[in-house]
């Protein structure tokens, strides 16, 4: 029995359905499920059409996904993944716009809603943010009150979706306004006037992102005299720990992002606190965190209300931001990319008006001078743009890295521990082992080959490249150097090369005014 799962045994015969399957999370998630709890019935994934192509089109890129490689290995790996079933729908639609078969399929046989569609582009326009985020979330969850057989809905929030608060605690806040009136007013109010009105309404928000989440906690809280329900609250997600593929990422944002940016030479300054905690959680860690949660949802009795847990870094073992990104500098220069602006280097600034100077002098005025360059040599400018785009990423990184935060999480830790030893094993979480070498040196080479799309091949030759690239940056301070004393240089030989013409023009000057002084009656 001690090598027995209750997870995946509550997962057999289940069927499951995914909204936001495509993303970051939502591949992990449905390949941990086929993988591990392969009793399962079905999962059905919703997937809207989008440029052009259908949802069955955008399967096939789904499923040839490199996280799926390790299920396809398996000698019933097909078997596995026709267990995944694609319906095609929009969550922006009433009944998510779902034909009357698939809407009488879902409505006999699901059990358990795993809701993760959402943009968690954070410049996002109000309206737009609203309609996906909260209005989307309305309509998945008047939809599953019309499931038969539903037995727990798992909404993904964001531990940062109540940012007045400092210490987070796993419980439910009010919302600074109500949900439905919020969505009814950006249905009917004129885009200027909402666009004006968007910053009173965000008021300690710092973004729609943020915004929307904390409008949709309340309105998911509403349903839970329906059916059960868990809201969970990931921090920030980053590459693979472990499973399915250690150091998988597939986006650009956060600190993967960073990461890039800085590796390539364009980021070169960030506004940060090295002394804040670095409340960073791998995506396989965070996956078996939704798992376990549904799972104990799922199994207990009588939920009258919503359920919230935090999934966080362990405070005990967390490490802050100058930890983490001076052990990412440390592994970076073994790892390099191919391609790089010019050297990466530069470091975090504790105060704004340190790292404005420093943007200043280290990316904008880079950014204009390799723009004119490319304007003489009749090419396409395009460095200017890009670090206006990376700058607005950083404002936006920057609110979480100026500020402390504290996340209750005991709830989780609790279950956890709670759990069979087998179900510790193959649904694991972080008890202070992730943020080490290991790990980091993992999402390096996960961000050079599946964000940047440079294969483990290529590193002795991005090894030459920086090398290159190491002796023109001593090079060019040198030369800056160089600049600045012959310019001090010139500046003192003018003072002091005039000091003959100056000084007796003074003296002349001086002895008029005392002679003046003394003869005034």
């Amino acid at each position: 029995m001690a090598h027995s799962s209750n997870i995946s045994e509550w997962y057999s015969g289940q069927t499951i359905f995914v909204t936001g399957a495509t993303g970051f999370m939502g591949k992990i998630l449905v390949e941990k499920l086929l993988r591990c709890c392969p009793d399962i019935s079905t999962i059905y994934v919703l997937i809207r059409n989008k440029k052009g192509r259908d949802s069955m089109s955008r399967l096939e890129d789904f499923l040839n996904c490199p996280v799926f490689d390790k299920i396809r290995d398996q000698p019933n790996g097909e078997y596995l993944l026709n267990k995944l079933q694609c319906v095609s729908g929009d969550v922006t639609h009433k009944n998510l716009n779902l034909s009357d078969q698939d809407l009488s399929l879902l409505r006999g046989t699901v059990t358990t809603v795993f809701h993760m569609a959402a943009n968690v582009r954070f410049d996002q326009l109000l309206k737009h943010a609203v309609l996906l985020n909260t209005g989307g979330t309305l309509n998945v969850l008047d939809l599953a009150c019309i499931f038969n057989k539903l037995k727990v809905f798992v909404h993904v929030s964001t531990s940062y979706c109540h940012c007045d608060q400092t210490k987070l605690e796993e419980k439910l806040y009010p919302a600074p306004h109500n949900p439905r009136h919020i969505l009814e007013l950006v249905k009917w109010m004129d885009a200027d006037l909402l666009k004006m009105l968007t910053p009173k309404l965000l008021s300690n928000a710092p973004n729609t992102y943020a915004y929307t989440k904390c409008l949709t906690e309340q309105l998911v809280s509403e349903y839970s005299v329906k059916f059960p329900i868990a809201i969970c609250r990931p921090s920030i997600v980053t590459a693979a720990w472990k499973e399915p593929l250690p150091g998988w990422v597939d986006n650009l944002n956060g600190p993967t992002g960073l990461l890039i940016g800085a590796g390539k030479g364009v980021i070169r300054t960030m506004h940060c606190n090295p002394e804040y905690i670095a409340d960073i959680v791998p995506v396989d860690v965070s996956v078996n965190a939704l798992i376990i949660i549904a799972w104990k949802t799922g199994i207990t009795p009588n939920i009258k209300e919503a359920d919230v847990y935090n999934i966080t870094v362990n405070q005990k073992f967390a490490m802050t931001w100058g930890q983490t990104l001076e052990m990412g500098r440390k592994h970076f220069y073994n790892y390099p990319f191919s391609v790089c602006l010019w050297y990466p280097g530069g470091n975090i600034k504790s105060t704004y008006t340190a790292h404005a100077i420093s943007a200043f002098f280290l990316h904008t005025i880079p950014a204009y001078i390799v723009d004119f360059i490319m304007y003489l040599t009749n090419n396409k400018p395009f460095l200017v743009r890009t670090q206006q785009r990376i700058n607005n990423g950083l404002n936006v990184l920057q609110y979480y890295t100026t500020r402390p935060w504290y996340f209750h999480n005991e709830k989780l830790e609790k279950l956890h521990d709670s759990l069979k030893p087998k179900d510790q094993e193959v649904f694991y979480v972080d008890k202070g082992q992730v943020m080490n070498d290991d790990y980091m040196i993992n999402y390096i080479l996960g961000a050079r080959k599946y964000c940047v799309h440079e294969e483990p091949e290529t590193i002795p030759y991005a090894r030459r490249v920086l090398k290159r690239l190491y002796y023109l940056d001593v090079l060019k301070n040198v030369f800056l150097i160089c600049i600045i004393l012959f310019t001090i240089y010139v500046l003192i030989n003018n003072i002091f090369g005039n000091s003959e013409c100056i000084l007796p023009t003074y003296n002349k000057t001086m002895n008029r005014a005392v002679t003046y002084i003394l003869n005034e009656p």
